[in-house]
């Protein structure tokens, strides 16, 4: 090579010094990004309830909603079941919402999403941006096929209001980063089969765009996942797609690291004991500080399903207002 230089006439040696200046500068450029991608970790998340089962104050109802608070960056987590639940609890609360530019939505069942549109209207007439970015798992919008032969997706028509409102969906298939050190998994594999989107032993029924039919496996279900120094940090609306599915593909997706928190909705309550000591087993084996569940009142049975040994983590069934010390 040193002999070829020697050779090269005035122009290609130019030419050659600025290939290997542009390929330095590219080296550097994969270098900085390489170092910025390793530095990124959430420093703080606060985790505030806005609609749950159990309440000492404001509404209480079959749903589930939050506000997540991480590096100052607010996002609304699910919209709760009722259209004004939210709206009612966060002004009890003192929580303004109107400056929330961002939702996520877990799946398509209504006790996520009733209040999806009510809050998008009513906060926007606030701050036009409110709830203007809603993040989706890949599937939400498919056909659900309703008892009465029906369309049961609630989300098809809200789709239509949400986006003639001007508000814009991003539909995710795969785990990605939605700002430094937060994490939309996306779809979740089914690696062990938890079979977590059943209600009373039953599943629901998707009319898929070919005109087949499938069984429903929630296939949008997704969670948010924060990446701390410590470790993970995982809140899931329902976990239909199973809470160790869940901890598994973060892990494998996101970071190989310790769960400090799994927080959330299991959808465990039509669980056997067999099974609810699988998930406890399964959370300790996968090297989770602990797992916090939503639960109702009749599955006093399960509130922490994992504690691992020098784990500070007290059970708790649900509280309103949840910082996570990392």
């Amino acid at each position: 090579m040193i002999a070829g230089l020697l050779r090269a006439t005035p122009a290609e040696l130019k030419c050659y010094l600025g290939k290997l200046m542009r390929l330095g500068i590219l080296v550097l450029l994969c270098a900085l990004h390489l170092l910025g991608q390793a530095g990124q970790h959430v420093r703080s998340v606060r985790v505030t309830v806005l609609s749950t089962m159990l309440a000492d104050a404001g509404i209480g109802e079959w749903g589930f909603s939050a506000l997540v608070e991480a590096d100052g960056r607010r996002i609304l987590f699910d919209t709760g079941a009722r259209p004004d639940t939210v709206l009612k609890n966060a002004r009890e609360m003192g929580v303004d919402l109107a400056n929330v530019t961002e939702l996520i939505l877990t799946h398509s069942h209504a006790d996520h999403t009733g209040g999806f549109i009510t809050l998008r209207r009513e906060l926007a007439k606030t701050n036009p941006a409110a709830l203007s970015r809603t993040h989706v798992g890949k599937g939400i919008f498919l056909s659900r096929v309703s008892p009465a032969g029906t369309e049961g997706n609630i989300m098809i028509d809200a789709r239509k209001q949400y986006e003639a409102s001007g508000g814009a969906f991003s539909e995710h298939a795969k785990a990605e980063e939605i700002f430094p050190g937060a994490w939309l998994t996306g779809p979740i594999p089914r690696k062990f089969p938890e079979r977590n989107w059943t209600m009373n032993g039953k599943s629901g029924t998707l009319r898929m765009p070919d005109g087949s039919t499938a069984e429903d496996t929630l296939p949008e279900d997704q969670s948010l996942v924060f990446d701390t120094d410590r470790g993970l940090v995982i809140l899931s609306g329902c976990a239909h797609a199973g809470i160790i599915n869940t901890i598994d593909y973060a892990r494998h997706s996101v970071r190989e690291a310790p769960t400090v928190a799994a927080i959330g909705g299991f959808h465990l309550f039509e669980s056997d004991d067999d099974h609810l000591k699988w998930t406890g087993k399964s959370c300790v084996n996968s090297d989770s500080r602990a797992c916090w569940a939503r639960i109702a009142p009749a599955s006093k049975r399960f509130t922490v399903c994992a504690s691992s040994p020098g784990s500070t983590a007290e059970p708790v069934w649900w509280v309103q207002s949840v910082p996570v010390s990392i």
